[in-house]
């Protein structure tokens, strides 16, 4: 049986290449077909437009889009759309998969308070980020139930990890600042990101509908950046004004450990040291 990953950038690919290494056929679709590794199987696609036939082998689909721009438009071309011409293309293929798995975000939140937040939390989108991710759940979700079909939304706090280096670059240009007020941040290394896609689609008998990928520990921004200019050697970053669009909110993986499902880099303080160390690739 195989496996579908839609949109195979470095999170799809990294799952790809697990799932293959466990005796998967991955399907990799993506715009650039010739930048995924020769373990999974390329396929020239672009999710805003018409798609390629699915083999009626498939069984999973793990749908993990991207928006080259953040711009409204481009943002529900490449998340709403894609999820849209997804189902369709299933639809029109007559495949059923066991399976389908979205790759969503935990922007669709708006706690600004360093509330808890789990997935019993009511979605309130504080911009069109989160609002277009709502969407794209909401159509898929409904167009498979009643099919056989599971799906399960999986909501990602910011991933960090190889090339993904945002918060470090910050430090060791002086251009890092702490928060005036406690700002609660949620964050998952690329390498668990992957591997709790495939422990959901292939280890959980009986998926949720829903699931949070964060570490295990919401992370006050300041303590963050006050680790990393100490890993680094640098002199611990002024206080000044932060902005809050990102609200400030302790999301819980605790459903998502529920199941299983361990983390590698279980805080960001395992995960930081990693990419300090230089260890992973990132996938082009």
């Amino acid at each position: 049986m195989s496996v579908l990953i839609a949109g195979c950038g470095d999170v799809g690919t990294e799952t790809g290449l697990r799932l293959a290494a466990a005796g998967h056929r991955v399907i990799g679709w993506r715009r650039n077909p010739q930048k995924l590794p020769p373990q999974l199987e390329a396929v020239a696609a672009d999710l805003t437009g018409d798609l390629p036939t699915i083999p009626d082998d498939v069984r999973t689909v793990i749908i993990t889009a991207s928006a080259p721009v953040r711009e409204p438009e481009a943002y529900r071309a490449a998340y709403l759309g894609a999820a849209r011409n997804i189902a369709a293309a299933l639809t029109r293929d007559a495949v059923v998969p066991d399976r389908v798995l979205y790759v969503s975000s935990t922007a669709v939140y708006g706690e600004s308070r360093g509330g808890v937040v789990d997935e019993s939390t009511d979605p309130a989108p504080p911009s069109w980020r989160g609002e277009v991710q709502v969407e794209a759940e909401a159509l898929l979700a409904e167009h498979f139930a009643g099919t056989g079909t599971a799906f399960t939304a999986l909501r990602l706090g910011g991933i960090y990890g190889p090339g993904r280096t945002m918060l470090i670059d910050r430090v060791t240009s002086g251009r890092a600042v702490l928060p005036t007020e406690p700002t609660f941040t949620n964050r998952i290394h690329r390498d668990d990101a992957a591997e709790a896609i495939v422990h959901l689609t292939q280890r959980v008998t009986d998926p949720a509908a829903l699931y949070l990928g964060v570490d295990t520990e919401p992370a006050e921004l300041g303590d963050v950046l006050r680790f990393l200019a100490a890993e680094l050697g640098q002199p611990v970053p002024p206080t000044g004004e932060v902005s809050a669009q990102a609200g400030s909110k302790r999301c819980s993986s605790a459903a998502l450990r529920a199941t299983g499902f361990t983390f590698a880099y279980p805080t960001y303080r395992q995960g930081y040291r990693a990419v300090l160390a230089g260890e992973g690739t990132r996938h082009p």
